[in-house]
């Protein structure tokens, strides 16, 4: 029955998952942090940029730690490869990257988070916002793929 939408098991994508809410617990347990990815790139352009949008306190608060959180899943790829891991390389046409990274990047920045950030650490902590954002999401990206794909965009 999995088969046909697991046809490489799931033993990975358990794995994967176990170690992302772990890694989250772990840093919301010791720290009081929330581990969502969104705000990197804001966080990250407050090093490089003096206007007042990217010097707010919290930006300025949270870049180091979020530095050093992107810098960790980066890290855990190499150890993915390191370790005997299949490097993966996507059959997406490079425009299709752009397209997706600019609306996925303006989605979460209009829901004031991105998926993980919404789907890992809000649901985990019992948040409504968080609930409906996944909600809002998944419906979204089921009903784009099943609309390019009556359109035949999608190969």
């Amino acid at each position: 029955m999995f088969d046909q939408w697991f046809p490489q098991g799931i033993a990975h994508y358990l794995l994967g998952g176990l170690l992302i809410g772990s890694g989250v617990s772990l840093l919301y347990v010791s720290t009081g942090l929330v581990g969502g990815m969104s705000s990197f790139f804001t966080t990250t352009w407050s090093y490089l940029s003096k206007r007042p949008f990217f010097q707010q306190e919290r930006f300025i608060s949270a870049r180091l730690w979020r530095l050093v959180y992107a810098l960790g899943l980066i890290a855990g790829a190499g150890l993915y490869l390191l370790a005997g891991g299949d490097a993966f390389i996507t059959q997406v046409k490079p425009w299709q990257l752009l397209l997706g990274g600019f609306l996925v990047g303006f989605g979460a920045r209009l829901s004031n988070g991105c998926t993980s950030g919404h789907g890992i650490c809000g649901l985990a902590s019992l948040q409504l916002p968080s609930l409906l954002a996944v909600i809002i999401f998944l419906t979204t990206g089921i009903g784009m793929a099943h609309f390019l794909a009556w359109l035949g965009v999608l190969a």
